[in-house]
């Protein structure tokens, strides 16, 4: 019998649990920085502090325009907001969904 410890099946157990222990809080980590980084995904604006407000700005804003020219609240359901700043209705909204 050998007493060589690298076949001890508590320590292979130990090893799995710790790979596992990893992965998960390894994917954790990425999901909660993954939201961090990214706050606004599936949204066409970004939330742009300025002062003791908040001023809502498209992600495909003119860089020309200065923030404080867009509106201080989100668009409306069916409204979007052009890169200049102004609350426009949203022609997509209007569009039918498709047959079926």
């Amino acid at each position: 019998m050998s007493n060589d410890p690298s076949e001890d099946p508590s320590s292979s157990r130990r090893s799995w649990r710790r790979w596992t222990a990893g992965v998960v809080f390894g994917t954790l980590f990425v999901v909660i920085m993954w939201t961090v980084i990214n706050p606004y995904r599936g949204q066409d604006y970004e939330e742009i502090p300025h002062g003791d407000h908040v001023h809502y700005v498209p992600k495909d804003r003119n860089l020309e325009v200065p923030v404080s020219r867009f509106p201080t609240r989100p668009p409306e359901p069916g409204e979007r907001i052009t890169p200049e700043g102004q609350v426009v209705p949203d022609p997509s909204a209007d569009a039918p969904e498709g047959d079926g």
